[in-house]
């Protein structure tokens, strides 16, 4: 008999009580890790068998197929579901699942093995049939009947194993919690240096405040450091805990200033906005001073963070794989997941928005499987920092709009109400976007944290937009002028934008300091430029090209091509040509930057520094193969499943085994610029015959491509 858990034992004897009178029921049990929901899903079973109900059990991502063929569908309709099945195959297959004879079907961790689209059709057609199907997941699915296990009670704990209060409120009561704390230590310390907090991101966990409290009551010395610097991480996301924090801190260097974790907390609880270098030096000093990989990577991280905002991309890249290595072979799966995310980032940052999407799939497919706390979230916060720059779609920013409004609201002081403001601005809804500016401004001008400059940047956005919002731009660009130089970066580098000299030369431009602006847009164009991130680069050359634009107007011997908007608009002497947004024209644009200098196609199809150039790159990797050589081995001959694999490996080797090659990067690249900037040519020669007559004449293509530039052309171009 489990304990604490009768009400819900006798929600599933019901059920299959139910069953043996035709009335079938999908029931989910959901809970947190440690919750106990395979438990309570092995007591399922017992019940079932205690009333001589058949029972059918898989988990995986192959549940359902497995499931299938215990049911006896054939292969070829099991074969569906290794695939993308359709709606009209999922609704089939359930029928074809459920029984009207008594059947007991466990699924577990449907949630993380991508099996709740089936559960679904399941649901709909179980109350018909003698079918129960019980189900685990971690979050609620809104299918079937849901059974919610929270922690149990201090008295039921104690029945678990030998509890204490301490115990009960690390382990917020939940056994599988209790059992792993357990085992670390029973002392009051132990559980509270190694319980993790139970809360989401930014929520303060007050259990664990009061647990930590009363536990640095009773201790001296370095581990009193160590709960005095953790108490302090944990009220780090209690903004109004400022004053707190630096005295806990305080003491806990005092106390044991060599301890890496002391450090890391205290990277943590005070993160001051201006202390990048101090992030990459501390966390230098955490990755010498570390005793395990684990702690080392933290290093790492901190070191990462830095470099990122102080525009040192490419130095960031080199430690950020550093970590990523160290934390695959460790298989620290919340390190991957935090690596892959941040690999994201930057490849949004330099425009790569496909390759940055594929790897938010992929992390957070990793993650879910892993159970990585915050996943959804930090997937949602690497695409929304696309939206804006890459997107532009009107319903996910307003749905960003929503979602900031919410967290601003839940988490007061961390400046959400910036980023929903930033978010109007796009929508084109510039007064509410003002009224918000007007709201929260002082409070963002006087605040700090690890948003805070994020939010600066987007009120200054606001500002630009609003243009006689000149009080707010002076107070903005004050605040702004001694991050000179940086890009703006969310908290731990999970969203990264541009320069922060883009705004202030924005901001100049309000204040009506035209000189100024100049300077600041030029150093974000240079800025975007050594990093590669040419989405930056473009709005920068885009600010300075209006800016000059206002001050003289087009000479004969001046050509423009500078973008408005979403449009382009291209001017050759008498010729004036508006033209939509095409890959071609940002290929057209860097090769008019660099008169004269070969520029590789993979750079140009990359937009930045692109691959080096490989003759080939093997289909599958070795991993891949030799994971499907060991899973042949594991199949009959007769095996659907089987002729698959082959059917895979037959595409991705050759002669003797050897793994077949990709064709070449260098190759594809140059067709496909070549492709798009005779594309551009031909749209241009429609309005403007006498611009692209010189462009067709002065650029040359090729697996290197220049603009060498003709007699009869412009002296020089505005880009």
């Amino acid at each position: 008999m489990l304990i604490g858990r009768e009400c819900e034992l006798r929600t599933l004897a019901l059920a299959l009580d139910r069953a043996t009178a035709g009335h079938g029921d999908v029931l989910v049990l959901t809970g947190p890790h440690g919750a106990g929901t395979t438990s309570l899903a092995d007591a399922a079973v017992d019940l079932a068998l205690a009333r001589g109900v058949p029972v059918l059990r898989a988990g995986g991502p192959l549940m359902w197929a497995q499931l299938a063929r215990d049911r006896g569908v054939p292969d070829e309709v099991v074969l569906r579901l290794l695939g993308a099945p359709t709606p009209l195959e999922l609704d089939d297959m359930a029928q074809r699942m459920l029984s009207r004879d008594p059947l007991l079907i466990v699924v577990d961790d449907v949630d993380r093995a991508g099996g709740a689209d089936l559960l679904s059709f399941v649901a709909g057609r179980a109350g018909g049939t003698a079918t129960v199907v019980v189900g685990t997941a971690r979050t609620s699915l809104g299918i079937g009947r849901e059974v919610v296990l929270r922690g149990l009670s201090p008295e039921d704990l104690g029945r678990v194993l030998p509890s204490s209060q301490a115990l009960w409120t690390a382990s917020s009561g939940l056994p599988g919690v209790a059992i792993e704390l357990s085992a670390l230590g029973t002392s009051l310390v132990d559980i509270a240096l190694n319980v993790p907090s139970a809360r989401e991101f930014l929520e303060v966990d007050g259990d664990l405040v009061r647990l930590l409290e009363l536990a640095v009551s009773r201790t001296a010395g370095p581990v009193r450091a160590r709960l005095l610097a953790k108490l302090a991480r944990v009220l780090a996301n209690d903004a109004s805990t400022g004053a707190r924090r630096r005295e806990l801190v305080a003491e806990a260097v005092r106390l044991d200033p060599r301890s890496p974790e002391v450090l890391d907390a205290r990277l943590h609880a005070l993160w001051d906005p201006a202390a990048a270098q101090d992030r990459i030096d501390t966390g230098q000093r955490i990755a010498e001073l570390a005793t395990s990989g684990a702690v080392a990577r933290k290093g790492l991280f901190w070191q990462f963070v830095g470099l990122v905002e102080l525009g040192r991309v490419l130095e960031a890249e080199a430690v950020l794989s550093r970590f990523h290595s160290a934390a695959s072979r460790d298989a620290d799966g919340q390190d991957v997941v935090l690596a892959l995310s941040r690999q994201a980032v930057l490849a949004a940052l330099r425009g790569r928005f496909g390759t940055a999407a594929d790897l938010v799939a992929e992390f957070e497919a990793v993650g879910v499987r892993l159970a990585v706390p915050d996943t959804r979230r930090l997937a949602g916060s690497v695409l929304g920092g696309m939206v804006g720059v890459a997107l532009r779609d009107q319903s996910r920013l307003t749905r960003g709009v929503t979602d900031f409004t919410l967290l601003a609201r839940r988490f007061p002081g961390h400046h959400y109400e910036a980023s929903a403001a930033g978010l109007l601005v796009l929508l084109g809804r510039i007064d509410e976007a003002v009224a918000e500016l007007r709201r929260v401004l002082p409070a963002v001008v006087s605040g700090t944290g690890p948003r805070w400059l994020a939010a600066m940047a987007d009120l200054a956005s606001v500002a630009v937009a609003a243009r006689q919002e000149e009080e707010a731009a002076a107070a903005l660009h004050r605040g702004l002028l001694p991050f000179a130089g940086r890009l703006v970066v969310w908290a731990g580098a999970s969203t990264v934008r541009e320069p922060v000299s883009y705004w202030l030369g924005r901001l100049s431009v309000v204040l009506g300091r035209p000189r100024e602006a100049v300077g600041h847009l030029t150093s974000a164009a240079d800025l975007a430029r050594r990093t590669g991130a040419l989405p930056a680069l473009e709005l920068a050359e885009a600010a300075l090209a209006e800016l000059s634009a206002s001050a003289d107007a087009p000479s004969p011997g001046n050509w423009h091509l500078v973008r408005d908007g979403d449009d382009w608009l291209l001017t050759a002497g008498t010729e004036h040509v508006r033209l939509r947004d095409r890959r071609g024209l940002h290929h057209l644009r860097a090769l008019l930057s660099t008169p004269g200098r070969d520029i590789p196609a993979l750079d140009l199809a990359a937009g930045g520094s692109g691959l080096a150039a490989t003759t080939s790159t093997p289909l599958l990797d070795k991993t891949a193969l030799r994971a499907y050589r060991v899973r042949l081995d594991q199949l009959p001959t007769d095996d659907p499943e089987r002729a698959f694999i082959l059917g895979e490996l037959r595409r991705a080797t050759g002669l003797g085994g050897r793994t077949r090659a990709a064709s070449s990067e260098a190759e594809r690249a140059r067709v496909n610029v070549t492709r798009t900037l005779l594309s551009a040519l031909d749209r241009i020669g429609v309005r403007a015959p006498g611009a692209a007559a010189h462009l067709r004449a002065s650029i040359r293509t090729g697996l290197a491509c220049r603009y060498d530039p003709v007699p009869g052309g412009p002296s020089r171009w505005r880009l």
